[in-house]
């Protein structure tokens, strides 16, 4: 399958690599066609690796990740083109963060919106699914970094992309208890809103890889 991941930070990085190691086709994209980091990725990352500008990436996706700076992602989805993302399953793992108060952030968004709820409002076409935001980019990729396993959480309009995200969590390595279906686009607050918590818990164990679990009863 081809991936299209908009973001050269930690995060797309490290979901782009992940895919490539799956056997995916992977372009990696920026604002400018030629960013440095894009390159310097696609050029270690093996021949299925390419690079390209926002609007490259999106028209190469048959599936897009936005793995931006949230505070930029809709400018940054904008650039890669609604026609680019029309039709497509749009999978969000940004978060809404304001650092203009210093860390930890606030959330820019909450409580009656959120930013998944947003990108699917300026992309009304695109299959839009919120999921790996509440855990760090190295276990997104690879839960078993968790001892006991992480709840993973999803939200989205259209079941159809919500089983397709599934499917690919479970490649990487997300087993069908850790998965909770939320229900539609409206739901990603709550995941959204765990961020606060996340950071003051990384507050608390650094870099030592966590989750946040639901334990359920019988």
């Amino acid at each position: 399958m081809r991936f299209g991941v908009l973001g050269t930070g930690t995060v797309g990085t490290t979901i782009a690599t992940k895919l490539v190691g799956l056997g995916h086709e992977v372009t990696v994209g920026a604002r400018q066609a030629g960013n440095e980091k894009a390159a310097a990725w696609a050029a270690s990352a093996g021949d299925n690796a390419r690079h390209g500008s926002f609007s490259d990436t999106a028209a190469f996706g048959e599936v897009v990740v936005s793995a931006t700076n949230g505070g930029h992602a809709v400018a940054a989805l904008r650039a890669a083109g609604g026609d680019n993302l029309s039709g497509k399953l749009l999978i969000d793992v940004t978060n809404p963060l304001d650092f203009s108060a210093g860390f930890p952030p606030t959330l820019a968004v909450c409580n009656t919106d959120s930013l998944g709820e947003q990108i699917q409002r300026a992309f009304p076409a695109a299959r839009v699914v919120k999921t790996l935001n509440t855990v760090n980019a190295f276990v997104m990729v690879n839960p078993s970094l968790i001892p006991g396993g992480s709840s993973i959480f999803l939200s989205g309009n259209d079941t159809d992309a919500k089983q397709e995200t599934a499917g690919i969590l479970r490649e990487f390595g997300w087993s069908d208890n850790d998965i909770v279906d939320l229900g539609d686009i409206t739901t990603a607050r709550g995941p959204e809103m765990l961020v606060p918590l996340w950071l003051r818990l990384f507050g608390v164990f650094g870099q030592v890889p966590f989750g946040i679990r639901v334990v359920r009863g019988k």
